[in-house]
């Protein structure tokens, strides 16, 4: 704690305030320290308070703000659930994707056609395949199954996704 000799300006630092009236040693002038106000600490403690507050309504406001973009951008989501390999009449390993498409929005909406994209070990596409879903409408929240067995082989496939083919291909 930092005082001054009110007559000299002399300051001091102490541990703690003291309980007393000071002397000063350079004048002599005695007086009484005044005990640090509460109310400083008790301002920068209600700031912070508002402050972090804030910062957290900010990022509320930012995600719901996104995730409404994110569905006005995109009302429709494919999602895979399940890949597995089987062999067909000729022994030839092909895979079989699970799924659904998944309508965000309060509204109906044309379901278009999927495309699953057979990809390498660097992402690389090595195949599309395209195919029209069981549901050619979608109600509003709901969601439609697929199942689709891939006409390509299995060859080189390390990862495999799917998009909604909103055009010509």
């Amino acid at each position: 704690m930092k005082i001054k000799c009110d007559f000299c300006k002399t300051e001091y630092t102490l541990d703690k305030a003291p309980n007393a009236p000071v002397k000063c040693a350079v004048c002599g002038h005695v007086w009484t320290v005044a005990r640090a106000s509460r109310r400083g600490a008790i301002l920068a403690f209600v700031t912070a308070a508002c402050a972090l507050l804030s910062a957290i309504v900010f990022t509320v406001a930012v995600v719901v703000q996104s995730k409404i973009d994110s569905v006005a951008n995109k009302p429709l989501v494919a999602e895979i659930s399940e890949i597995k390999t089987v062999a067909d009449k000729d022994g030839t390993a092909r895979f079989v994707v699970r799924g659904a498409i998944i309508n965000q929005t309060d509204k109906i909406y044309g379901v278009p056609d999927l495309v699953i994209v057979s990809r390498d070990a660097h992402g690389k596409p090595i195949a599309r395949q395209k195919f029209l879903p069981s549901m050619p409408l979608l109600d509003a929240g709901a969601s439609v199954e697929f199942n689709h067995v891939l006409s390509s082989s299995t060859d080189g496939v390390k990862k495999i996704t799917v998009e909604l083919q909103m055009g010509d291909m």
